[in-house]
């Protein structure tokens, strides 16, 4: 690979690790093509940009960031890297399942805002957040639920009302007239 198309590819991989929430690291050694296809199709189903990179031209691409060393240690063999750029966890959800079925895919290292995590805890802590979606639901119920509430109290004393119109009918006419009808 010559020098300039060295250049443009860390210029790419800088850009992605810029833009990014969360990537996460991984060893596909071992995995067939088929399987490796796979995964592609799942990450792009998620929203997440897979690419593998050699290991020279990533730490040429974070360099310049603190938690650059942390990662050197995780960059040796064949990586893979995935970047999430909206869900932090959609790679690292994706990652877990497959790993269900196919246990070489390995996991190097993650990252998600500047702190650099171990596999494990890719696997542990950044795969089981609450995505983008679960977020949003649990944000509209929590938005929702005081307005339910004030249009239950607006409601209780009406319906409080009602309560009470049906008892005094009840006492009064022994209920809907359907006793004098039948006899």
């Amino acid at each position: 690979m010559e020098r300039s198309q060295k250049e443009s590819i860390v210029g790419t991989v800088r850009e992605k690790f810029a833009r990014m929430t969360s990537a996460v690291f991984l060893d596909f050694k071992g995995l067939n093509v088929e399987a490796v296809t796979n995964l592609r199709d799942e990450f792009r189903k998620s929203g997440v940009e897979y690419r593998v990179v050699k290991n020279t031209l990533v730490h040429h691409a974070v360099k310049e960031h603190p938690w650059a060393e942390g990662l050197s240690r995780s960059l040796t063999g064949m990586t893979g890297v995935a970047w999430s750029y909206e869900d932090p966890s959609a790679a690292a959800k994706v990652v877990k399942a497959f790993r269900k079925d196919n246990q070489k895919l390995q996991v190097k290292a993650g990252l998600i805002e500047g702190q650099v995590l171990s596999a494990e805890a890719v696997e542990s802590q950044l795969a089981t957040m609450p995505g983008k979606d679960e977020l949003r639901a649990t944000l509209l119920a929590t938005l929702q639920a005081p307005l339910q509430q004030f249009v239950q109290q607006l409601n209780a004393p009406l319906q409080n009302f009602v309560y009470l119109l049906k008892a005094k009918e009840d006492a009064a006419g022994g209920g809907s007239g359907e006793v004098g009808a039948a006899g």
